[in-house]
């Protein structure tokens, strides 16, 4: 068949379109097909790493607040964990337990708990029997045995172990029941002794913003411990003026904990936050 010039060159570029048509269809579900294999990299990837991560849950000790714990938040957060700090009431061992345990209730899925000071008693009762408490973790904290408290294990070293409380506490009544009083520390004895280590102007304003402690606390005895059951951490730091280094070791080694010593002061999340949360994420990480 005789073409005309006219018509070859048409028939060229039809041709040409169709090829370029084809490139681009097969372009286009390249594309397409792409986020579907790298969706399904990163579900393998997450699968390979376990679970989520655990919420991790601080618990603050007496003469302090949450607050204590910000520098501590600020990296866990950073890191991806969700993290909370609620309120320990300092009312007395068994209000105080029941007051964590409940909040730990109303948490999905597994959790480190972290204590410091009075809060690892705390914890160690909190814990008891809650499945979901994947890890403990104790900060210049308590770890007690059935039947012990903070004055059985205030032992000579400590700036707390004194005859006479009065030269230490400021005894505040409070409502209920009559018997007891809420115990602060004494301004002059809280920069030296509570909060050594840190800046004078900072232990000054932690010193004015303390919370109290029932006094009952003093002598409520601990139940059957978590750490019996559950695998823990302790961060002792080896400038602790309220709990010994020496007594930390003591708690530590009997309840079989994984240990780290940092050259810090009691408020060791204040003064080395990062060494803190490290110990915390080494932790969390264990759990999954």
């Amino acid at each position: 068949m005789n073409l005309t010039r006219a018509q070859r060159l048409t028939r060229t570029l039809l041709i040409m379109m169709a090829a370029v048509l084809a490139a681009a269809g097969l372009l286009l579900a390249s594309n397409q097909a792409s986020p579907a294999r790298a969706a399904t990299g990163r579900t393998s990837a997450a699968a390979a790493g376990g679970g989520p991560k655990p919420t991790i849950v601080l618990v603050h000790g007496a003469w302090a607040d949450s607050g204590s714990w910000n520098a501590v938040i600020r990296i866990l957060q950073g890191d991806g964990y969700t993290v909370y700090a609620p309120p320990n009431p300092l009312q007395g061992l068994a209000y105080d337990t029941a007051a964590i345990a409940g909040f730990l209730h109303t948490i999905t899925g597994p959790i480190v708990l972290v204590g410091h000071s009075y809060g690892g008693e705390v914890i160690t009762n909190a814990a008891v029997g809650d499945s979901q408490v994947k890890a403990l973790v104790y900060d210049d904290a308590f770890l007690p045995a059935r039947g012990e408290s903070l004055v059985s294990l205030t032992t000579a070293g400590s700036c707390f172990a004194v005859h006479d409380l009065s030269t230490v506490f400021n005894f505040v009544p409070i409502a209920a029941p009559a018997s007891l009083t809420d115990a602060y520390v004494k301004p002059a004895v809280f920069p030296g002794c509570f909060a050594n280590g840190l800046p004078a102007a900072e232990a000054a304003m932690l010193a004015a913003t303390q919370r109290p402690l029932a006094t009952g606390t003093f002598t409520d005895q601990s139940g059957t411990p978590a750490w019996a059951t559950i695998p823990s951490w302790d961060i002792i730091g080896l400038d602790d003026h309220i709990i010994t280094p020496a007594e930390q070791l003591f708690m530590a080694h009997r309840a079989h904990a994984r240990i780290t010593e940092i050259s810090a002061p009691h408020l060791s999340m204040i003064s080395d936050p990062q060494a803190v949360a490290s110990v915390i994420i080494q932790a969390a990480q264990a759990t999954s």
